[in-house]
């Protein structure tokens, strides 16, 4: 691993039902977790859509084990050189929603000055920012199914090219009113009502303020097919994949041996993540390599013959990246 490997130092969950990202791993056990109808009060979530309640309840934890907040909650990291890269599709459409319909009954006369920041496509990552005082790079990337692991990798571009020297990258999808009628198709299928979050940073970074690497981000790679986009991060020296997230409506062919690699697909469990997707299953990796997994992780997303592109992430332990 040399100094300029992006690694991640902590992960965080906002998940209904789930305590952490080891719970990703495991059959639903029906008891405990995070409960939003509790979890999502108090006064930081007054005024704010739920896409952003889910952030920030995701981000703090992810920040608290990488060992950047102080006991009271406030940000102990470089505050211009913190980055946040939110992965969202759906994020605040039921805000943009209610400010539609203000107009149509009342024309613009009816909107509020006060209110109109929270139609902002990147109102989750501001109040991220806001929030820990965060002021370095502020993106959200919105880009489908393979949003999540495209912030992945943007968020490793700045700190490769140090614009920041910490990135806190967030998935979020709430499950509204508004996301349940775009996504209504008949099928019944769930979605997504939660956020998963990671504190990435470069491994000279970390071993400067003595942190501790969970996972080392050793290749990410989009390509028009998901085939392309998995032999291109396979190219690393690494461990072989010890454990491989696919993607909804995955081919199990696209991957090396695929029959011989155990799988999981959080789909299944989550349902519908869109763009948390990749974040989720990046949590989940580093939970299946901290709990002693063996191999790499590879994540997959995108590549059905309904979207324009794929993603592919390789993840590793420690110490077994290039």
């Amino acid at each position: 691993m040399t100094p300029e490997t992006a690694v991640i130092t902590g992960v965080g969950l906002a998940v209904p039902g789930l305590d952490g990202a080891r719970d990703l791993l495991e059959p639903p056990s029906g008891d405990g977790g995070f409960d939003p109808a509790t979890g999502l009060k108090g006064r930081e979530m007054r005024h704010k859509d739920r896409a952003s309640r889910l952030a920030l309840r995701a981000a703090e934890p992810a920040l608290r084990e990488a060992g950047l907040l102080s006991d009271d909650g406030t940000y102990g990291g470089s505050a211009p050189a913190t980055a946040v890269v939110v992965s969202t599709n759906f994020g605040n459409l039921d805000s943009v929603c209610d400010f539609a319909d203000i107009i149509a009954e009342h024309t613009v006369t009816g909107l509020s000055p006060l209110g109109l920041p929270h139609t902002s496509s990147n109102v989750i990552a501001g109040w991220i920012a806001i929030r820990y005082g965060m002021r370095g790079p502020n993106v959200t990337v919105c880009n489908g199914p393979t949003s999540g692991t495209d912030a992945l990798y943007w968020a490793r571009n700045l700190i490769a090219v140090r614009r920041a020297e910490v990135a806190v990258v967030i998935g979020v999808e709430p499950d509204t009113e508004p996301v349940a009628r775009l996504l209504s198709d008949g099928s019944g299928r769930t979605v997504l009502d939660g956020a998963a979050a990671l504190v990435v940073e470069s491994a000279a970074h970390a071993r400067a303020r003595s942190a501790r690497p969970l996972a080392a981000l050793a290749e990410v790679a989009r390509a028009s097919d998901l085939r392309t986009a998995v032999a291109e991060v396979l190219k690393a020296d690494a461990a072989p994949v010890g454990l491989w997230l696919t993607a909804e409506e995955t081919a199990a062919d696209v991957a090396p041996d695929a029959d011989a690699v155990p799988s999981l697909d959080l789909t299944a469990r989550l349902g519908h993540c869109s763009g948390a997707l990749g974040v989720l299953q990046c949590a989940a990796g580093v939970a299946h390599l901290g709990r002693g997994g063996s191999g790499s992780v590879l994540t997959t997303s995108g590549g059905s013959p309904a979207d324009d592109a794929a993603a592919a992430l390789l993840l590793t332990g420690i110490g077994a990246a290039p």
